[in-house]
């Protein structure tokens, strides 16, 4: 108007990976959790979408049926804002929060809190002291669960990898043991180190009892996260529609950094020159290294809400493929996706079962590949440290089973 170029309408917008979370911007295509852009209306799921009255306050739809969800480690520094990521989301009609008696805050006080949200989401809160085994008492938290998040273990400052392995494994399967007995069609995401050891172990484990390996995958989206928004900074293209895959793995520990961030094949990153690549690998490495553990947070080192935000993407992954939507989503699992390694961090798509297809590798360039070399020797090597583990230990069917671990 008058030679001036209007300036385009302000509409409410929902990201993908928030499924609902309602926000004020310029109207973008919806993407999925990698940045794939659809059709769908941005107002998908927010009542009042169609003839918008003032004051709009958009508030996301719960599907009649939802899904039941625990995170495991709820009151600890990550698992607070995974537990709030998780009640927000309307795919979730169920949260249990789960942890020890002598975390930092009570599990009861976390529930509370949540409780006060504008969401049908129910939150209980479930506590054990160190005696109690969550194989003996975790039948009502965990009976009937989708997704069970689990965010245990002790950080990595100070520690050798083979003391990492010897006591998240510990920690983990406690956790994969009761889920093993109570929910074990669920899937279940770990967020630990070394992940690239733990995860063989504790699949290894499900395989012995006859229960599907691929319902275990260890978290690995933080990676994804980081070299999308290094490729942002460098190309001025929006973090939030990169597509850098990152593959590999992630050990979480300086002497074996195993992730393998792809900028070949994303369109924007590809156009970065050499040099700058092989920094922005380093630096994803080195992040990874330096900010992984659950507990390293309390050292002012860890990354907590960057690390629940990526794990709630995985975990909306999960869920939306349950509902139906099949959504692709990074993890480390078992996996034939590279040659001569038995687990590897790749695209995965979830669906109605769970994981429904694990993606190849894909074209990369020679560096790249120069690199994937290396890492695969270093996995190797975690791998079989975790079928070690394996083969020193059962999964307990508890002291006063009420039924052998089932499939069912």
């Amino acid at each position: 108007v008058g030679g001036r170029r209007r300036r385009p309408a302000l509409d409410a917008t929902r990201d993908r990976t928030w499924h609902g979370f309602a926000v004020h911007s310029l109207e973008l295509p919806r993407r999925g959790a990698m940045g794939n852009a659809s059709g769908s209306s941005c107002l998908e799921g927010v009542r009042g979408a169609s003839g918008l009255s003032k004051p709009f306050r958009p508030v996301p739809v719960t599907p009649k049926v939802g899904f039941k969800v625990c995170v495991c480690g709820g009151a600890g520094n990550l698992g607070q804002p995974l537990c709030m990521l998780a009640a927000l989301d309307p795919l979730v009609s169920e949260l249990a929060v789960y942890d020890r008696a002598i975390s930092m805050l009570p599990p009861e006080g976390i529930a509370k809190d949540l409780d006060h949200i504008e969401r049908r989401c129910r939150v209980k809160a479930y506590s054990l002291t160190s005696i109690k085994k969550e194989v003996d008492h975790l039948e009502e938290c965990l009976t009937g669960c989708h997704l069970v998040l689990a965010c245990v273990g002790v950080p990595i400052q100070g520690k050798k990898k083979e003391e990492l392995v010897k006591y998240n494994g510990s920690m983990v399967k406690s956790i994969v043991e009761a889920c093993a007995k109570f929910c074990p069609n669920a899937v279940v995401g770990l967020i630990v180190n070394p992940v690239t050891a733990v995860v063989p172990a504790m699949a290894k484990l499900y395989e012995k009892n006859g229960l599907d390996p691929l319902k275990i995958c260890g978290i690995t989206t933080l990676d994804v996260l980081r070299a999308n928004k290094f490729a942002a900074e460098e190309t001025g293209v929006p973090a939030e529609l990169g597509r850098v895959p990152v593959v590999g793995g992630h050990s979480g520990h300086s002497n074996s950094a195993s992730s393998l961030p792809l900028f070949s094949q994303d369109p924007a990153a590809a156009r970065i020159p050499e040099a700058r690549r092989a920094a922005f690998l380093q630096s994803v490495q080195e992040l990874s290294a330096e900010n992984s553990g659950t507990g390293a947070s309390s050292r002012g080192k860890g990354a907590t809400l960057s690390q629940a935000y990526a794990a709630w993407r995985f975990g909306n992954a999960v869920l939306s493929g349950l509902a139906g939507e099949k959504t692709d989503e990074f993890c480390f699992l078992k996996s034939d996706a590279c040659p001569g390694v038995s687990f590897f961090a790749s695209k995965v798509t979830f669906g109605l079962a769970g994981v429904e297809k694990i993606h190849p590798i894909g074209k990369i360039s020679p560096a790249e590949q120069a690199t994937l070399e290396r890492i695969k020797a270093e996995l190797v090597q975690d791998i079989q440290d975790g079928f070690d583990y394996a083969e020193r230990t059962e999964l307990s069917a508890g002291s006063t089973p009420t039924s052998p671990v089932s499939k069912a």
